[in-house]
């Protein structure tokens, strides 16, 4: 069984919300993606960490369900997530953009968010699985930009899995090495660094291509 974890409150550790979860941890487990990929209030959920931690539950026993089982659950609740947010954010999101006194929501936005994914667009979509907070926020401005459904499922699809299923993967195998068992609570501070890699690599990549521009 994996060690307590020691980061962020209680409630919100991945152990604590698996085994308080008992025998509905694969629903559970469903909802909390579903509500991470599709609402935003689902942003502040311990997407990848959670994840990591479930393989690492289906490797120990205490989740009964098989990992090809478990690993199917979560990629269909991630589409489905973004499928929701995404029909969100293209429906409510004109009226939103449209308030003249909105702070946050800005007709701009939407140029921008169009902008951002015409240069970036496939790799944004799987890229922004990885990244916490980015991954929920994402996929509503991807139906408040306005673009291509199919396009957009696409991807999601390709992204739910690599994130979904390969996250959950790690853990799984990596929770078989004694050393992995034993130091849960750096490999989590490891996974969030490596979520957040990418876009950092697209950060500086895009500031190089703007001074070499000038």
């Amino acid at each position: 069984m994996p060690h307590r974890l020691a980061l962020g409150p209680e409630w919100l550790q991945p152990d604590t919300i698996i085994q308080w979860l008992g025998p509905w941890a694969l629903v559970g487990l469903a909802l909390i993606v579903f509500a991470e990929c599709g609402l935003l209030l689902g942003f502040f959920l311990p997407g990848d960490s959670l994840l990591f931690t479930a393989g690492l539950f289906v490797a120990s026993g205490a989740i009964e369900s098989p990992l090809w089982l478990v690993c199917l659950v979560l990629v269909v609740a991630a589409l489905i997530g973004n499928m929701v947010g995404y029909w969100i954010g293209r429906a409510a999101g004109p009226a939103v953009f449209d308030r003249p006194r909105s702070r946050l929501f800005k007709p701009e936005h939407v140029v921008r968010t169009q902008t951002f994914f015409d240069r970036y667009g496939n790799r944004a979509i799987v890229l922004g699985r990885f990244v916490p907070i980015v991954r929920t926020f994402i996929t509503v401005m991807a139906g408040v930009g306005q673009m291509d459904p199919r396009r957009y499922f696409t991807y999601s699809l390709i992204g739910g899995v690599a994130w979904a299923a390969g996250v959950t993967v790690l853990g799984y195998f990596l929770g078989q090495i004694p050393w992995v068992r034993e130091n849960i609570e750096l490999m989590l501070i490891l996974i969030v660094f490596v979520s957040i890699l990418p876009i950092i690599v697209e950060v500086v990549k895009a500031r190089w291509e703007a001074r070499r521009a000038v």
